[in-house]
């Protein structure tokens, strides 16, 4: 369960941190700025927000993993993948 609780608090720092991001992109482009600066700002937002995700998949398949019930774990690895496929 800690660990859990570890992973929920470094996946909410990203997300934080990447609100912060989004916030500094919105501000570039509202101000005019040069589309380098505003485009590599982006591609930080998106890489913060895709490793929020992975984490949170990541450790939604090792609890799914712990499973003993084989039925269920197949059906959670299932969806997992779908998510784990959509963040592509």
């Amino acid at each position: 369960m800690a660990a859990d609780v570890e992973v929920q608090r470094a996946a909410l720092n990203r997300l934080k941190r990447a609100r912060g991001q989004l916030d500094g992109v919105i501000r570039m482009v509202e101000e005019g700025r040069e589309c380098e600066p505003t485009i590599t700002q982006l591609a930080a937002v998106s890489k913060a927000l895709d490793r929020a995700g992975f984490m949170i998949i990541s450790a939604s398949v090792r609890e799914c993993l712990d499973s003993p019930d084989e039925v269920a774990r197949e059906e959670s690895l299932a969806r997992l993948e779908k998510a784990f496929l959509s963040l592509a």
